[in-house]
């Protein structure tokens, strides 16, 4: 698929630049992909801040929405991928303010995770942090494992803080009147096709020439059902329909009505399909009060709409007409100064004291390792991909190639580390930073329950190892929530644990990490991005747990290779 970049693994640092660069009402914090408000229009230090973010590809969200009157900071993710924690924690601290932060979060396993851990960490360094998480998908409502997905109502939950926020109310209030607005507001959308992620060789879906997905998500997860393509007033009145019952929405009712477009379908279409929302909503006896049309939170480029509709009562519906400074919710902005975007400076963030190194043997050893696994999820990166394409987002293999290239660059940097505990630990900062998704912050759990349990351990054996690896699988699932059956990562990992455990020689525990993994393949999801689709992942492994097996049968074969050394 043609794209109008300069290369894949650019296009969001390139984006923030061209952002920027064009508004000057924004302002970017320095090392780190998060636009903020610039110095010029910082908000006063008695207004509650706004912060939220996720992954890339939804333009203009979110980062669209930072001014005046919306948001006051956008954390960037690379494509469909959550924004790292320790990328987020920098947005709090950027804008953070004595009336708090509030963290505006959609409603997906990564970005909850993320935001989660982040807020964590504010709140340890003195910062009030509350959230609002959206979740108004009217397509699956409260069925799937993972909960409704977080969708367009995303963008009036933006404007109605914004808009309280410079109104000076205090955050309790603001996250009470979202609250309103939120149990009032759904959204359903109709796919016409897929997109296309940037470097991606291949569609992120596949629909016939007359198909279209009702309900898809925003990532290109699959919908409710398939149907045969129909025409714009079909189209609104089983949107319409969906969310107007979803919401128990009675005749009577005010709402404000935003349609918008996933990223491929122009404003001709746009306005044909707003027109005939209305005519639905007259039929109903509901009177749009508000609305707008346009790209508001996209899938690249996309063809397909949502619709979304909120109950309004008087308060909700002067908030969401309150003046703003922001380039994306219909409203022109002068420009001056362009071309010449305006940084601030990054916040500190805790770096661990540097040690002597008092276990070199361990250390080497374990470098060798960390290279052999490298170079491993590099090797499986098309495969792990693949497979999630098939049952997500299909950006699983480029996150881990993407943390796994980040471990290779940093060799220099982990073999200064002391022993193999603060080598661990080391790791586990550059998965937690590199690796987008669930993935990141999961290894990263893993890795550091693994370095708290060889803390102290001088040259660990065999046992040690097996402890430690034990010890991280159960932070992991202590702090994950999954359980063997789930459809995850921890099917492959709590077989390998036992195996370990056990005293079982690697290539015993890779074989059963591998054993759990292909079981995957008979089991519904109950948690992840997976759990959105149901049975149709029935016959496809879950690619995060093939992803384990894919290292643990690295760790076995390590000993094949005279230049390296299992630790």
């Amino acid at each position: 698929m043609k794209k109008i970049i300069n290369a894949p693994t650019d296009v969001i640092e390139d984006y923030i630049h061209g952002l920027v660069g064009a508004l000057p009402h924004l302002a970017r914090v320095e090392g780190w992909p998060v636009v903020v408000r610039s110095s010029s229009t910082r908000k006063a230090n008695d207004r509650v801040a706004l912060v939220t973010g996720g992954g890339s590809g939804h333009e203009p969200a979110h980062a669209g929405y930072v001014g005046a009157g919306m948001l006051d900071a956008a954390v960037l993710g690379p494509v469909f991928t959550s924004p790292s924690v320790d990328a987020v924690y920098a947005a709090i601290r950027a804008v953070a303010t004595d009336a708090g932060v509030l963290l505006i979060v959609k409603n997906y396993t990564g970005d909850r995770l993320n935001f989660g851990l982040a807020a964590e960490m504010a709140r340890a360094d003195g910062v009030r942090v509350e959230t609002v998480v959206v979740a108004d998908d009217a397509a699956l409502g409260d069925t799937a494992g993972a909960g409704r997905r977080g969708l367009t109502s995303t963008v009036l939950v933006h404007k109605v803080a914004g808009a309280a926020a410079e109104r000076g109310w205090p955050i309790e209030r603001i996250v009470a009147v979202l609250d309103r607005l939120l149990e009032g507001a759904a959204t359903m959308g109709v796919g016409l096709g897929p997109c296309h992620v940037p470097g991606a060789s291949a569609a992120n879906f596949e629909l016939g020439a007359d198909e279209v997905e009702w309900g898809l998500g925003i990532h290109g997860e699959p919908g409710r059902e398939r149907g045969p393509l129909v025409s714009s007033r079909e189209v609104a009145r089983e949107l319409v329909t969906r969310v107007v019952a979803d919401r128990g929405i009675p005749a009577g009712a005010e709402v404000a009505v935003l349609v918008n477009s996933l990223g491929g379908t122009p404003d001709l279409e746009l306005r044909i399909l707003q027109g005939d929302v209305f005519a639905e909503l007259a039929r109903l006896g509901i009177r749009p009060r508000l609305s707008w049309a346009g790209p508001f939170l996209t899938s690249l480029d996309m063809p397909g709409a949502s619709v979304t509709l909120a109950v309004l009562d008087d308060e909700l519906a002067e908030l969401l007409t309150d003046d703003h400074g922001v380039a994306a919710f219909p409203r022109t902005i002068p420009a001056t100064d362009l071309g010449r975007p305006e940084a601030v400076p990054a916040p500190t963030l805790a770096d661990r004291a540097e040690r002597e190194v008092t276990d070199p043997a361990a250390v080497a050893a374990l470098d060798q390792v960390a290279a052999r696994l490298a170079r491993v999820l590099i090797d499986a990166e098309e495969e792990l991909t693949a497979l999630d394409r098939r049952v997500g987002d299909g950006d699983l293999g480029i996150n881990l190639a993407r943390g796994a290239r980040a471990v290779l660059d940093a060799r220099a940097h982990l073999q200064a580390e002391s022993d193999a505990s603060g080598y661990l630990r080391a790791v586990s900062q550059l998965v937690r930073h590199h690796v987008g998704g669930t993935s990141g912050p999961l290894y990263s759990i893993l890795l550091l329950g693994m370095a708290e349990s060889l803390e102290g351990a001088a040259s660990p054996g065999a046992d040690a190892w097996a402890g430690a690896f034990a010890a991280g699988v159960s932070r992991l699932r202590d702090i994950g929530g999954a359980a063997p059956g789930d459809r995850t990562m921890v099917d492959a990992l709590v077989p390998a644990a036992d195996a370990a455990t056990a005293g079982h020689e690697i290539r015993d525990i890779a074989a059963a990490a591998r054993t759990g993994a292909e079981g995957t393949a008979a089991i519904s999801a109950n948690l992840g991005r997976s759990s959105y689709v149901g049975d149709r992942v029935i016959g496809t492994p879950d690619p995060g747990a093939i992803a384990v097996a894919a290292l643990l049968e690295g760790l076995a074969a390590v000993g094949t290779d005279s230049q390296e050394e299992a630790p």
